[in-house]
């Protein structure tokens, strides 16, 4: 399942404000951690929008959700799906970068960690 679309932002406050005044997005949570700010905002009842300072502008990358991330690394690997580097960690969970043939660059993850964001959560300073 399509969970979200990393939008690549030069300038998150900006893009936040077109978002939220222009096209009236919700904004469902705002996190800054490690330099960079991510704000998640819902435009439509499709995957939320996640402006991200740390993804190049213009980017979109979109982040598919599965069940369970080892089985299906394993099964993808079994049919010559080659991950883009390791495992690293989202705030929902494990993830893997990868690549399609034309070189657009997309990614999987599991939700080990359900609305942790929209929670509250803040990062241990």
């Amino acid at each position: 399942m399509l969970r979200f679309l990393y939008v690549g932002s030069s300038d998150v406050s900006n893009d936040l404000e077109y978002y939220t005044t222009i096209l009236e997005a919700k904004k469902v949570w705002d996190f800054t951690s490690m330099g960079t700010r991510v704000v998640a905002v819902e435009v439509c009842s499709g995957p939320l929008l996640l402006l991200a300072g740390h993804r190049p502008a213009p980017s979109v990358l979109p982040v598919f959700e599965v069940g369970n991330l080892k089985a299906s690394v394993k099964e993808f690997k079994s049919r010559g799906w080659q991950p883009d580097g390791g495992e690293f960690e989202i705030p929902n969970g494990p993830c893997y970068l990868f690549k399609d043939p034309s070189g657009n660059q997309m990614a999987i993850f599991q939700d080990v960690r359900p609305k942790l964001l929209e929670s509250g959560f803040h990062e241990a300073s």
